[in-house]
């Protein structure tokens, strides 16, 4: 299936969540081979978004958050909207929780325990948003944390775009 959005426009949305630690995921394999059978530990599962709330609070938060001394032992994204099949894949992981984008969801053995959804992220500003997964990742995580070290992170410039001015994707 194709994107709906540019690859290319959306690329500095997910490499700011990459630059802390997060692997992008780009199909339904590589969701299986973190989410799937044999799934052990805590994972950090973010549905990234074009939308000004994933803009203005989800990536920021989680990457504040991520700063923390205990983190999830796995950090992954995929991309609503661009990685349409991984994210369905991921959603398929998601029992009881409704889909949208953005979303924050601790996994853990491969099973969801905790989620922030859009309609949480839209009331949070990105410290809350990160104060929150602080206190899921110190009752529930084991790895060591930072993701990355403070005079890196501090180097991560956050993305201000919204999906308003996000090119659709054209093909080829």
């Amino acid at each position: 299936m194709p994107p709906i959005y540019d690859p290319e426009a959306v690329r500095p949305m997910w490499e700011e969540l990459a630059n802390v630690g997060i692997k992008p995921l780009h199909t339904p394999g590589e969701v299986d081979a973190v989410l799937g059978e044999g799934a052990t530990g805590s994972t950090l599962l973010v549905i990234n978004s074009v939308c000004g709330c994933a803009a203005g609070g989800c990536r920021p938060g989680v990457m504040l958050a991520l700063q923390n001394d205990v983190i999830p032992d796995n950090l992954v994204t995929v991309f609503a909207g661009v990685d349409t099949e991984a994210t369905q894949r991921a959603r398929e992981y998601m029992t009881g929780i409704p889909a949208s984008s953005p979303n924050i969801v601790l996994f853990k053995d491969g099973k969801p325990t905790h989620a922030l959804q859009r309609s949480h992220i839209e009331r949070m500003t990105a410290v809350d948003i990160a104060n929150a997964l602080r206190e899921i990742f110190n009752k529930e995580c084991t790895a060591q944390g930072p993701s990355i070290p403070k005079d890196q992170y501090d180097k991560v410039n956050p993305v201000q775009q919204c999906g308003s001015s996000i090119p659709l994707y054209q093909g080829n």
